[in-house]
């Protein structure tokens, strides 16, 4: 248990849960949830992987249900009709986008913030499309953080701009850059002085420097995440503990910081 060796309760704030399927032992919830006691991380925040967003009501549940009876917390995946992309197109399209049927509306998304086996929201907007104004409007109206891929399709600026800027509780996971886009990271670092409601999440970024400079700069506003089951989430944990900062600062990284972001990983 490396949190546990370490004298630190590990809270996660970034990884994905596949619905069982199928008479496979062990089921990927039983495999994730021995993983991370293996690990010694506490709690984690999950939410379904990527897939066909349509579908997204449906794993949402499973997920949900999958939570319910380990040390999970579901996270809803949302997907909407907007392009989040900077071209002209883009925006004369979603000028006249509208919702389909699988993309949530305002009430979808209150009715998702006051169902108690869900605690946050998850985006992937260059992938899945943005939710429109009034849905995101609605989305900072409740408080639901929202845990956000961002990378050159959905920048740290436009994350900042429609989400952050709005009041919405915003994790950029992985630093606003996937994988190695060391500068759309720096840029997302360099928000966090201007914005409250602005927090990086740790996986997937490999430069130790820039992780150091960021945890140093601002303690308050980093939260560990894994990017659990790929990879393993002993090799976030790691990854952290590995890092030249004060140990203080560590624990505010994977315990303190999540647990204001999504307060029922610390019940």
């Amino acid at each position: 248990m490396i949190g546990g060796e370490h004298d630190l309760r590990v809270f996660d704030l970034d990884a994905a849960l596949l619905p069982d399927a199928g008479e496979r032992r062990p089921t990927p919830a039983e495999r994730l949830d021995g993983e991370y006691r293996q690990t010694g991380v506490v709690r984690a925040a999950v939410a379904p992987p990527l897939g066909d967003p349509t579908a997204y009501l449906r794993v949402n549940n499973a997920v949900a249900r999958l939570a319910a009876s380990r040390p999970f917390l579901a996270v809803a995946r949302l997907a909407g009709p907007r392009d989040p992309s900077e071209t002209t197109a883009a925006r004369v399209r979603n000028l006249t986008a509208s919702r389909a049927a699988h993309h949530p509306g305002p009430d979808e998304v209150e009715s998702i913030a006051y169902d108690d086996r869900f605690h946050a929201v998850r985006l992937a907007p260059a992938r899945d499309g943005l939710p429109d104004a009034a849905t995101l409007d609605t989305l900072a109206e409740t408080g639901l953080p929202a845990l956000v891929r961002a990378g050159r399709g959905f920048t740290p600026a436009v994350a900042v701009e429609t989400l952050a800027a709005r009041g919405v509780p915003t994790v950029l996971l992985s630093f606003g850059g996937h994988p190695l886009d060391r500068d759309l990271a720096a840029d997302a670092v360099d928000r966090l002085a201007d914005h409250d409601s602005l927090w990086l999440g740790t996986a997937h970024v490999p430069y130790r420097d820039l992780a150091e400079w960021a945890i140093n700069e601002h303690p308050d506003r980093i939260v560990f995440g894994s990017g659990a089951p790929d990879p393993h989430p002993a090799v976030g944990v790691t990854s952290l503990l590995t890092l030249d900062v004060p140990k203080n600062l560590l624990r505010r990284v994977a315990t303190d910081n999540p647990a204001r972001v999504v307060p029922a990983l610390d019940p």
